[in-house]
């Protein structure tokens, strides 16, 4: 197997191995495409909530449900889904998340029918499921497979894949299912939609058995160099949880990582309700101010994974995104009423930041806790945000429907404020970045 870099490190006569391999790019990238997969039904009900509910006979209620089983399911979940990740590698768990996400999207294939809306919202469990083998990947696998030069960048490449997937949630149901259509063209727009899905999770299901690997034959960097040497020792997967719960560092990140992405699941739970509130017959609008968010996020995800890479300042960065998050809201929740253009602007800010925020936290965590494993620290993270998705989709779905968005929107803002000033409380402990200097430094 070629590779494109070589370090040679240690001392003589024992001579240890770095190198990385240009396959590590195909395993990202399928990696990508299978946590898109994942993502893209997430969204699928609620972004047309209104064909929904006249389709099936069902109230809001319901159609938000299927965004937050994602988030309920999480959370008792991450822990099993953590441990297997490892204990068992990559591959066995990016092969049971493939699993479930396809079988899902094909159970959901037979619920097109108006009296099946229970068979849907069952393999939207399914899938919902099968993303505790998604999350926590993005950070593990980049520090498996890619050097300390661009690890942060192939992390923010992985959280990419979740973003695609998201954008493509809110974009292609509005397009394929039409608002204005008789019930059975609703009924034949449902069948294509979930049908193309099925088909898009099976071949990927093909290219994960045929192509991905665990690990490469040798490590790519210092510091997973010294992983794998004390992966020999018996680890306590209980007792890196509660490392992870007294390291008052990486609760403060917990917590502010948490506030932002629940407020995230929030918005995009809710936006199709939102949006209609303001403009009439604007279905497909919601679709593509979504996609503008996520899109947005994308960019901001791959700038600052990159800004990473060249710096290294992993508080200052999360400091800033967190606090133009904090700004996009403000001006979010003032402007929503100022016309469709102005809206998708101010969301593609919003965006930018607030979705830009996911690589930043994991490689911070990564570098907060090291060596714990990547995977149970960022499972953490997400477990948090999947906690305060619940929560705040929950109210602001009740002060939304009471008293109207800008009360809603607000206090979103309060809670990002607060979510700015623990991040400013956290003590930059570069921990994973120490371990490669003091690595390097042995080099003769």
């Amino acid at each position: 197997m070629s590779s494109d870099a070589e370090v040679v490190i240690g001392k003589l006569p024992q001579i240890e191995v770095c190198k990385v391999y240009k396959i590590r790019w195909l395993i990202l990238s399928i990696f990508v495409l299978y946590s898109a997969s994942n993502a893209m039904q997430w969204i699928q009900y609620s972004i047309i909530a209104n064909v929904i509910v006249d389709y099936y006979g069902v109230g809001f209620t319901a159609v938000d449900w299927t965004s937050m089983i994602y988030m309920i399911l999480y959370i008792p979940f991450i822990f099993p889904g953590s441990y297997m990740l490892d204990r068992l590698g990559l591959r066995v768990a990016v092969l049971i998340g493939i699993t479930g996400t396809c079988a899902g999207a094909w159970l959901k294939v037979a619920s097109v029918a108006p009296d099946r809306f229970w068979v849907g919202f069952l393999g939207q469990s399914i899938v919902a499921l099968s993303q505790v083998f998604i999350l926590s990947v993005p950070a593990r696998l980049a520090a498996v497979w890619f050097g300390p030069n661009q690890v942060s960048s192939a992390c923010s490449i992985g959280v990419f894949g979740n973003q695609l997937g998201v954008a493509m949630g809110f974009l292609i149901p509005p397009m394929l299912v039409k608002v204005d259509g008789e019930k059975g063209d609703i009924e034949r727009d449902l069948y294509t939609m979930f049908i193309l899905v099925g088909i898009l999770t099976s071949i990927l299901w093909v290219l994960i058995v045929i192509f991905f690997k665990a690990e490469p034959p040798t490590p790519p960097s210092h510091a997973q160099l010294q992983t794998q040497a004390n992966e020999g020792e018996s680890v306590n997967f209980i007792q890196s949880i509660k490392r992870l719960l007294i390291n008052p560092a990486y609760m403060l990140l917990l917590t502010a990582y948490g506030i932002n992405v629940g407020i995230f699941y929030a918005i995009s739970t809710l936006l199709n309700q939102i949006i209609l509130t303001h403009y009439k017959d604007a279905s497909e609008h919601a679709g593509i101010i979504g996609l503008v968010i996520v899109f947005a996020g994308m960019v901001g995800s791959v700038v600052c994974g990159i800004v990473l890479d060249m710096f290294h300042r992993f508080k200052e960065t999360t400091l800033v995104v967190y606090a133009f998050s904090l700004a996009g809201m403000i001006v979010y929740t003032f402007t929503l009423d100022k016309g469709i253009t102005i809206v998708y602007v101010v969301s593609a800010l919003l965006g930018f930041f607030m979705t830009g925020l996911l690589p930043v936290g994991f490689e911070l965590a990564a570098e907060l806790t090291y060596p714990e494993p990547e995977g149970t620290s960022a499972g953490l993270l997400n477990a948090a945000s999947q906690v305060f998705g619940i929560i705040f989709t929950s109210l602001y779905s009740l002060l939304f429907n009471r008293f109207g968005d800008v009360w809603a929107n607000g206090v979103m803002c309060i809670m990002l404020l607060v979510g700015t000033i623990l991040t400013a409380c956290i003590r930059s402990d570069l921990k994973r970045q120490a371990a490669q200097v003091k690595k390097s430094s042995s080099t003769y």
